[in-house]
């Protein structure tokens, strides 16, 4: 017993003592818990010693871990590979963003990256508190030096084009999700941000490269279909935008955008039945049905079936009134019939409706209605298609064409 007792203390306290004097010439305080932990397990140790008493097996065994086998084994850690002071100060800083004191995970952090700059998870993380807070600058730093010792880190890649983006810096976001792609190819998400940013740059047919591609690697992704669709609405391949809308809309029956949009290509090759039947679905969208009952409105002239186009009028008026009565009063297709609609008086007490559409949609859907009215005279064989994608004719000068060849 007094063997045991006196190999215990001399081991307990030998390694106490190493552990301070890595303490104080490290300045690390890393190894405080770790001493508070031996002191404890000293501590009944010692009441057993100078009172006399056994203590139960239970109690050794706990006495022994914090006393010798914890602090062995994190020495043991330590040396082998180092990485004990960086998993302790991640878990200390998580601990601290999960009660909110953002500024005291920073500050382990950066003790951390500054101490260790080959820590990748330190850089991450502290590039993602920075993310939050706001500072773009910093997280783009910090993921870069994540990045840099983590070369497949391809999540970090995608936040920094992201965070490029915000701070208007487009050309860098292109370059790095370019490079991301090249090395993960059926990066989905990377593949749509790359082509939002082309679509914005209108550089449609590198993004009809960008999604063809991405295609061969998730075919049946109702994203990539979709957005594939968009991109050659605006270059003016409607065959083609309608063979991605189909697709897009087998994949996911509810979204409505590929609905309408089909239905407005019909539109342009005069299939009015066709289009009928998706402007039908399209009305089921709260966004889409107001413009879809309007379109449905304006087959029904074509038709001259007055009755049922004032009903569609009318139906579109009452979801969306001033929107709807503005459209209806600069669209001459409905002079026949306008004195005959149910127009508010005040259309200025309607409350706005929550938009769902992107920027990317409602360039799309607008090309799309403007197509429409374009070839209605003229037919859609008749119009001239530049190399980027624009449309040698808008509706203004369609017109004077229009008056040019009936005189």
């Amino acid at each position: 017993m007094f063997i045991e007792q006196l190999l215990f203390i001399t081991i307990a306290f030998g390694i106490f003592i190493y552990i301070f004097y890595k303490l104080i010439k490290t300045n690390d305080t890393k190894y405080v818990p770790i001493l508070a932990l031996e002191a404890l397990g000293i501590g009944i140790k010692f009441i057993e010693v100078c009172f006399g008493k056994e203590i139960n097996i239970f109690t050794g065994i706990i006495t022994y871990t914090l006393s010798i086998l914890l602090p062995i084994g994190i020495i043991c850690i330590e040396k082998t590979n180092g990485n004990i002071a960086e998993n302790f100060y991640i878990i200390l800083a998580k601990i601290y963003l999960v009660f909110g004191n953002n500024k005291k995970a920073k500050n382990i952090l950066i003790k951390l990256v500054t101490d260790k700059p080959e820590s990748y998870l330190g850089h991450k993380l502290l590039a993602e508190i920075y993310e939050k807070e706001g500072g773009q600058r910093k997280a783009v730093d910090e993921y870069v030096q994540a990045i840099d010792i983590n070369k497949k880190d391809y999540l970090s890649c995608y936040k920094i084009a992201n965070l490029l983006t915000d701070l208007d810096k487009k050309d860098e976001a292109i370059e790095m999700l370019g490079n991301l792609l090249s090395k993960k190819p059926d990066y989905i998400e990377a593949t749509i941000a790359l082509g939002d940013l082309l679509i914005e740059k209108e550089d449609y047919k590198e993004a009809v490269n960008i999604y063809s591609e991405a295609l061969k690697y998730n075919p049946t992704s109702y994203d990539l279909n979709y957005n594939l669709g968009i991109v050659y609405t605006m270059l003016n391949d409607f065959q083609s935008a309608k063979v991605s809308y189909e697709k897009a809309a087998e994949l996911n029956s509810i979204a409505y955008n590929t609905k309408y949009s089909l239905a407005e290509i019909a539109l342009i090759y005069k299939e009015l039945e066709e289009a009928e039947k998706y402007f039908l679905q399209a009305t089921e969208d709260e966004e889409l049905c107001a413009d879809a009952y309007l379109e449905l409105s304006k087959i029904y002239l074509i038709k001259g079936d007055k009755e049922k186009a004032i009903q569609y009028a009318n139906v579109a008026i009452q979801e969306e009134p001033k929107r709807i009565v503005e459209k209806i009063q600069k669209d001459v297709a409905f002079a026949t019939i306008i004195t005959k609609l149910s127009i508010p008086f005040n259309l200025d007490v309607e409350e706005e409706k929550p938009r769902k559409l992107t920027k990317k949609e409602k360039i799309a859907k607008e090309h799309l209605e403007q197509m429409v009215e374009i070839t209605k005279k003229i037919g859609y064989s008749d119009v001239k298609i530049e190399k980027q994608g624009k449309t040698s004719l808008n509706l203004e000068e369609e017109k004077q064409h229009q008056k040019e060849r009936e005189e």
